[in-house]
């Protein structure tokens, strides 16, 4: 049901903040840049979006499927089975469901965005097959989504190819605080649903497990810092592309070895990538059209400007709310955001405080309504729960600490 209301209110938002100015301030053509935003919306969810995903889906869907043949996902269940089975009790230790899990995680992580949404399509999947209520979010299902939306990734590289492009001195200055936002987003993540699920999460293997990510992530902040830019770019790009060919390599590898007809193997998993990006559509149109309305209207700059004065009267510094179109557009759209971001850096200079904080608020977070819309969508959820409400959570979280990262190392 909140989706439902929040679909339906960002229309009708759109058309009283369109009716209003053109009454009020005689803008004529609002209502014609709201139209034209609908079919551009609707055409960029079908030919930007779920068509080149079609592409990406076939091949690592029936990539998938020989590594299930050859035992390869329940390998990695069963390693990392004693941490997943503490957050998702519902999932028996063994099931497919967890390596597929991790290794959308660990893609995420690498910044392999291409990658990682077909494992995670197919772990959400795997995740409906135990969903006693096929319409209705699992716990296991909303843990899975608000972990992804959190959007932790070790390196943001498109955040510092861009800032090189816009001339910034030090692209790469942003590596630090981007990636203490995007953990401690996934952080509260793991702590709101664990909360609301009533998990225990003070155990041994829940905080072994935090304190190993945090150390291997310290490890990896620790190496990286004492790189230039340049070399951070490459070893990013290198270690990312090289892991992620060697996983492709040794699955087929492994299926060769234990005598499984390969090709065959793949074409069976691959027939699922076309379905499956077809059946994402209406929800991909849906939501996308209707976030275009909100921001053509004109309704996300009242709100930041609206932001900006109430912030305004408390007394606080505010030099920070020129920044916040990226942070409430990064929830509702990747592609929005990112414009958003870019067009701060051009207007206010990519090393100023501005031009730093939008890309720390890029980087610290993932698009949960699209992310709600893609998952779910995939495997017909129509009741959401409280997914929605504990992603955005997380994500404001994630927008506190970005504002206090951004003070802190570039004010």
């Amino acid at each position: 049901m909140a989706l439902n209301y929040i679909w339906v209110a960002f229309f009708l938002i759109a058309f009283l903040v369109a009716l209003v100015k053109l009454l009020v301030t005689g803008d004529t053509e609002i209502f014609k840049t709201i139209v034209e935003g609908l079919f551009d919306s609707s055409k960029v969810a079908v030919m930007d979006i779920a068509l080149p995903l079609a592409g990406v889906m076939t091949f690592f869907l029936g990539l998938l499927n020989i590594a299930e043949k050859i035992g390869a996902i329940n390998a990695i269940a069963r390693v990392i089975g004693p941490f997943f089975n503490k957050l998702f009790p519902e999932v028996p230790k063994d099931h497919p469901a967890n390596g597929q899990m991790i290794m959308n995680f660990s893609a995420n992580m690498l910044g392999l965005d291409n990658a990682a949404t077909p494992f995670g399509l197919k772990a959400m999947q795997s995740l409906q097959e135990l969903n006693p209520v096929k319409d209705t979010a699992s716990n296991a299902q909303i843990m899975f989504l608000v972990l992804h939306t959190s959007g932790l990734t070790i390196i943001p590289l498109s955040i510092m190819a861009q800032r090189a492009i816009l001339g910034a001195a030090d692209p790469s200055d942003i590596f630090i605080p981007c990636l203490i936002g995007t953990y401690v987003t996934t952080v509260v993540s793991i702590l709101i649903v664990g909360i609301k699920q009533r998990l225990n999460l003070l155990n041994s293997t829940v905080l072994g497990g935090i304190g190993g990510l945090t150390a291997f992530l310290g490890l990896a902040l620790w190496y990286l810092s004492g790189l230039p830019k340049e070399q951070i770019e490459q070893v990013s790009k290198v270690v990312g592309n090289v892991l992620l060919l060697s996983i492709i390599v040794t699955f087929l590898v492994g299926a060769i070895r234990k005598k499984i007809d390969v090709f065959d193997t793949f074409i069976e998993g691959a027939k699922a990538g076309f379905e499956t990006s077809v059946r994402i559509i209406p929800y991909l149109v849906g939501m996308l059209v209707a976030i275009g309305a909100f921001r053509n209207a004109g309704a996300m700059d009242y709100l930041v400007s609206g932001l900006k004065y109430v912030i305004g009267l408390t007394g606080v510094n505010t030099d920070f709310t020129d920044a916040l179109p990226v942070a409430l557009m990064k929830p509702l759209s990747g592609s929005g955001a990112r414009a958003l971001m870019i067009d701060a850096m051009k207007q206010f200079g990519p090393d100023s405080f501005v031009g730093r904080l939008v890309c720390i608020f890029q980087g610290s977070a993932d698009t949960t309504f699209y992310i709600v819309a893609l998952y779910f969508g995939s495997v017909g959820i129509k009741k959401t729960r409280y997914a929605i409400v504990a992603g955005l959570i997380a994500d404001f979280v994630g927008v506190l600490a970005g504002i206090g990262l951004g003070y802190l190392f570039f004010y």
